[in-house]
């Protein structure tokens, strides 16, 4: 089969080939064929090494498509099922489960270091334990989620990773309040689903940031009262709440100096609210007085900060009422062997989501 290739940690493009097997089959898992998947941020860092991933590897995680085998012992599937792919799906039984916090559930990591594709004589890992830039793969039966069947593919993709983690910040880990002010840093896929959620809650006032004017613009036809770049953000933040700062600040890049802008934009009392994923080697510190001072919460938020299942359902939930828009999220179109143009789109900034369509 064909799938897009990363051979070493480092290297800015993907080789597509056609000679790859999945492998893995056996009781409790299933074979996929995938029909979308979705290009993530995670997805680039993975490729760079801000995120640890074992190399070779296939990139993607956030993918939907058809179940096309089942393993042994498998009662929850049958061939022909329409799924999105869960790339942390919560085990149910561990104590994070349990207090409901599946999204920290570490027995989901287990497929992580376990190499379930082979070309030729080499192993070859799936991203986060998936790798949706292939036509098929073998996963876990629990990271086979069934969608509805008037959700379509491109729909459920999305609702894999970049919806559920930004609808999820602002509705689960936030819980943002009516009439509150807001500010999101990063507007790419995630941040605008931010910015969705945040409208969900009734925010009053909802900022958006970021350096590429496309992404600005789209930020107010989704529902964010203003977007600015990031040098006129310490002037909005005068102009609308009179310098005290926003209620909540999302941090949706993944770095510590824009962690630290989040922390300044913020109210005393306010929350910041960390969704991206940054590297091991970039700390943020604080001055243990201000900590104590502004009592600002930092909130961290890993997939939505939620039960994933239920926000699955509750995304759905809201796209069917027309609550959220998750048809434009997808600005670009490419096919496999386009994988690098949506590589440079989402570099650029130009792509709030690139759909891959296998």
């Amino acid at each position: 089969m064909r799938a897009a290739l990363q051979s070493q940690i480092g290297q800015d493009k993907l080789e597509v080939v056609e000679d790859m097997e999945a492998v893995g089959f056996g009781p409790g898992k299933v074979k996929i064929r995938i029909k979308a998947t979705g290009l993530c941020h995670s997805d680039l860092s993975a490729m760079s090494g801000v995120l640890p991933q074992p190399a070779p590897f296939i990139p993607g995680h956030e993918g939907s498509g058809e179940v096309v085998d089942v393993g042994d012992g498998v009662t929850s599937h049958t061939i022909g099922d329409r799924v999105l792919v869960c790339w942390l799906p919560p085990c149910g039984h561990c104590p994070s489960c349990k207090r409901g916090q599946g999204h920290l559930c570490l027995e989901a990591f287990g497929n992580v270091a376990t190499p379930n594709f082979r070309r030729g004589d080499s192993d070859i890992f799936g991203f986060a334990g998936t790798g949706t830039f292939a036509e098929e793969m073998v996963v876990p039966a629990g990271c086979a989620v069934p969608i509805p069947d008037d959700v379509p593919f491109d729909i459920a993709a999305l609702i894999g990773c970049g919806v559920t983690t930004g609808l999820g910040a602002a509705i689960n880990t936030a819980k943002v309040e009516a009439g509150s002010s807001v500010a999101v840093i990063g507007c790419g896929g995630v941040g605008i689903s931010v910015i969705q959620g945040a409208k969900v809650q009734g925010a009053a006032q909802i900022i958006a940031v970021d350096p590429v004017e496309s992404r600005r613009e789209a930020a107010l036809r989704f529902g964010a009262t203003e977007a600015v770049p990031p040098e006129a953000f310490a002037d909005a933040k005068n102009r609308i709440t009179a310098g005290e700062g926003f209620d909540y600040v999302f941090e949706v890049v993944g770095k510590s100096q824009t962690t630290r802008t989040a922390y300044e934009m913020t109210r005393r009392g306010g929350s910041v609210v960390v969704v991206g994923a940054g590297a091991l080697d970039d700390n943020y510190s604080i001055n243990m007085f201000s900590l104590f001072f502004d009592e600002k919460k930092i909130l961290p938020s890993m997939y939505g900060g939620g039960d994933v299942l239920r926000s699955y359902e509750r995304t759905i939930g809201l796209w069917r009422a027309g609550r959220v828009d998750l048809a434009g999220l997808i600005t670009h179109r490419v096919r496999l062997a386009e994988i690098n143009d949506a590589l440079d789109q989402m570099r650029t900034g130009v792509a709030l989501r690139t759909c891959i369509e296998l």
